[in-house]
């Protein structure tokens, strides 16, 4: 399983532990990952995902998965959740 958020994208950094005496050694940093189920008001129902704290707090300032996957660039979405945006466009479309 990779270590990226499905929403926005975020990977793992990388950077130095530095010692006291200023000595440097390579570390990741990872993001933080929550294994989440978002609900989708035009599905109706929730769809699992694997996305950052930051993520997830942007979802709610954004009023919902609909509304943040809206306004989502596809590049940083990953394919399953792609698909979903597309059910949740599809579904929209189809209501009004």
């Amino acid at each position: 399983m990779s270590r990226r958020c499905e929403l926005t994208g975020k990977g793992p950094m990388s950077g130095n532990n530095v010692s006291h005496a200023k000595n440097r050694t390579r570390r990741r940093f990872l993001p933080n990952l929550n294994d989440v189920t978002l609900q989708s008001e035009t599905l109706g129902r929730g769809i699992k995902m694997r996305i950052s704290a930051a993520a997830l707090r942007t979802v709610d300032h954004r009023g919902g998965l609909d509304a943040f996957l809206a306004k989502a660039k596809d590049e940083d979405l990953s394919t399953g959740v792609l698909k979903v945006k597309k059910e949740i466009a599809k579904a929209a479309a189809a209501a009004v």
